[in-house]
């Protein structure tokens, strides 16, 4: 099992890594993992559709009812919103955080599924929900918190430090999904350290990454993105994967366990 030392040293004593070897690296990886990253945008749509019926249903009825009776009022959508009550905000709030929640360790979970994969071990569809439990839900609503408050300073300190912070932030679910044992500040210690050492790589082939899927999707008129959306992920794991690696007995006892239960 990874200790926090002992990634530390790793992450520390980290040899430079070539961006064109990662990103073909990437682009091969993600040919083997392409059904499950669509698999993981259909999961995140349908935990996140409740949240967008309650939003959205009772907008689009309001425009329905004004488009049926033939009169436009420019004033009825403030109406609308300042007539919402406390509890229904409030009740919109909480399912953000909850659905929020779930989606971040369904991506954890896609981690552990491209790992497998690159591997050429068995992957089945419920392993997309491996994370989906409560002991590990709650560490990843604590890691959520913990990038709204990183996040959100950031960019209200004129987006400056976002450009720092994003990158440690983003391998918040990565760290996570190899090291459940961790508690959420050895998680975030991590992952700045990952962040830091090897931020202008990770800048680079996320840009890069993201322009190709752009790309993409605009010539697809936007379907594209449900097949390579998943594709950001890549590169990512790949560092650290050659930073860190894993630890392969401790995963096969994990593996046996996993069956077992």
């Amino acid at each position: 099992m990874n200790t926090i030392t002992s990634l530390l040293e790793k992450i520390n004593n980290a040899k430079q890594l070539d961006f064109g070897s990662i990103f073909s690296e990437a682009i091969e990886l993600y040919k083997k993992t392409w059904v499950q990253g669509f698999l993981l945008q259909i999961f995140t749509m349908v935990v996140m559709l409740p949240l967008i019926i309650v939003l959205y249903v009772p907008l689009i009825g309001l425009m329905v009812a004004q488009q049926e009776s033939g009169y436009n009022d420019q004033e009825a959508l403030s109406t609308f919103l300042g007539g919402m009550s406390v509890l229904y905000i409030l009740f919109v709030v909480i399912g953000i955080f909850v659905l929020g929640t779930i989606s971040l360790t369904l991506q954890a979970s896609f981690f552990r599924i491209i790992k497998r994969m690159d591997y050429n071990e068995v992957v089945n569809t419920t392993d997309f929900f491996h994370f989906v439990k409560g002991k590990y839900l709650s560490k990843a609503f604590v890691l959520m918190l913990i990038s709204i408050g990183i996040v959100i300073p950031s960019a209200l300190l004129c987006y400056i430090p976002l450009i720092y912070t994003m990158v440690p932030v983003s391998y918040f679910m990565l760290v996570f999904a190899f090291n459940p044992e961790f508690s959420t500040g050895d998680v975030v210690k991590v992952s700045f350290k990952l962040g830091t050492k090897k931020w202008g790589i990770t800048i680079a082939l996320f840009l890069v990454s993201y322009l190709c899927v752009f790309v993409i999707s605009m010539i697809t008129c936007g379907l594209g993105s449900l097949f390579l959306q998943a594709f950001l992920w890549h590169p990512a794991y790949l560092i650290y994967k050659k930073v860190v690696g894993f630890n392969e007995t401790t995963d096969a006892i994990e593996e046996i366990g996993t069956a077992v239960e």
